[in-house]
């Protein structure tokens, strides 16, 4: 007797890969559509599926010129895809639900709960209500700011052309993803401190996490007499500040000679701050990279593969995973066993996480290195490559000015590094982990001779 096959449920992480892949799908049809190009303008279904993916992973990375390919609809095309990618697809998705009034059901929070790392279905919808709030709180008032400053300047002569120009810098600038339509990312306003500012802000926003900006919120308007941030928001801002002064120091350095020769004191820190600032995950460049030293170059890649904040618009390993794998160096110098910080003690689970994200993390790009160099025939310095596969997998967007010229593997090499980024170290490696449970099986210890 035959017996009938039944089919298991697929996972809510499988859920959230393929729901990804299938917005990537759609974005490259799109931008590939004659509506979306500008009259003369041609776009390769590959360059489409690169643009597409970088895009929805909010990287930056593009092998065409934005503004000089797509068009109106194009271009809206890429502000939604940022804005799918940025705050996820399960967000984005229950704000539909949201808007229509409809409820959200257990394994809708459940698909949230996963998009966006957290760890407890409690106050999922809340949630989700803050994001797309301040989404569109401070994509909106960046557009204003922008838009008004870029006509009054005389950097656009329609007041409707510079508000959408300030619309989609603004979104670019607040989703981290690194798109820009002035033809030449920041390079143009690499002298205008306001347009700096407010686009440092918006990406240090975007990259802090989202979790950091609700208890920012609740403690200001919450009304708590005494409130207490958790220890997630201490560490994460703390790495973030550490990293930001750190890479700008950094850049400072390795570019006093060079890029920053004979620029006054003022400049040179404003262009190293920007630059710290958009290598976590940004990619809009007020310097060209392909200018800088290579010590800069690799000094920048370091920032990128690290990354922004868990559950932020940012991509990479992570501040918290840097941090805690820090804090277990030193923790292991004292003699210690049990990492301290900020009056808590670090769970070994997380410890255990931070060192295989980072490790994983590591791999990934080394073997992303080699492909490149392989697929290349070593015609492209080993410096580039290293910096545009950080890039990548970091989800920021700066690039040497490579990508366009790279083969098709090596272009499926940054869409899959940027796909990594994007979905982060967490649904990438439970995707392999195996639906049926194992036998809680324990085997006897033995000691190994380690380092």
């Amino acid at each position: 007797m035959l017996q009938k096959k039944t089919h298991r449920p697929r996972s809510a992480v499988h859920s959230i890969v393929i729901a990804y892949f299938i917005v990537i799908f759609i974005v490259t049809v799109l931008l590939v559509l004659p509506i979306s190009l500008k009259p003369g303008a041609t776009l390769s279904f590959m360059d489409s599926l690169f643009i597409a993916a970088s895009a929805v992973s909010v990287t930056g990375l593009t092998t065409v010129n934005t503004a000089d390919t797509f068009s109106h609809f194009g271009t809206v095309v890429l502000m939604i895809a940022f804005q799918l990618g940025g705050i996820g697809v399960m967000a984005m998705g229950s704000f539909y639900w949201i808007l229509f009034g409809k409820p959200i059901g257990l394994s809708q929070r459940k698909l949230m709960m996963i998009d966006q790392n957290r760890y407890h279905l409690s106050g999922m919808v809340q949630l989700m209500k803050l994001i797309i709030g301040m989404t569109l709180l401070f994509e909106g008032i960046g557009a204003i700011l922008f838009g008004f400053y870029f006509y009054f300047r005389g950097y656009y002569a329609s007041l409707a052309t510079a508000l959408y120009h300030g619309l989609f810098h603004s979104v670019s600038s607040y989703t981290n993803a690194g798109f820009d339509l002035f033809g030449n990312s920041l390079l143009d306003y690499s002298n205008d401190v306001y347009v700096q500012l407010i686009t440092m802000l918006l990406i240090v926003l975007g990259a802090i996490g989202f979790p950091v900006l609700a208890e920012v919120k609740e403690y200001l308007f919450g009304g708590h007499k005494k409130f207490r941030f958790t220890l997630y928001t201490k560490v994460t801002t703390t790495t973030f500040a550490i990293l930001l002064l750190l890479g700008a120091a950094g850049v400072c350095i390795t570019e006093g000679s060079n890029y920053f020769a004979g620029m006054p004191w003022y400049e040179m820190v404003l262009h190293s701050v920007f630059t710290s600032v958009t290598s976590r995950s940004a990619g809009l460049a007020t310097m060209n990279p392909a200018d800088m030293t290579e010590a800069s170059q690799l000094l920048v890649s370091m920032l990128m593969f690290i990354g922004a904040s868990p559950s932020s618009m940012g991509g990479g390993v992570r501040t918290t995973t840097v941090a805690i794998i820090v804090l277990m160096i030193i923790t292991f110098m004292r003699g210690e066993e049990e990492i301290r910080v900020f009056g808590r003690s670090v769970r070994r689970d997380d410890i255990i996480r931070s060192f295989v994200y980072f490790m994983t993390g590591l791999l990934l790009s080394v073997i992303g290195v080699f492909i490149i160099l392989i697929s290349e025939s070593h015609r492209i310095n080993l410096v580039s490559v290293i910096f545009e596969i950080c890039s990548a997998f970091g989800t920021c967007g700066l690039s040497t000015g490579i990508t366009s010229d790279l083969s098709g593997v090596s272009k499926l090499t940054l869409i899959v590094l940027m796909y990594i980024g994007r979905i982060g170290m967490t649904l990438f490696l439970t995707t392999f982990t195996p639906t049926k449970a194992k036998a809680d099986v324990h085997y006897p210890e033995e000691k190994l001779i380690i380092g």
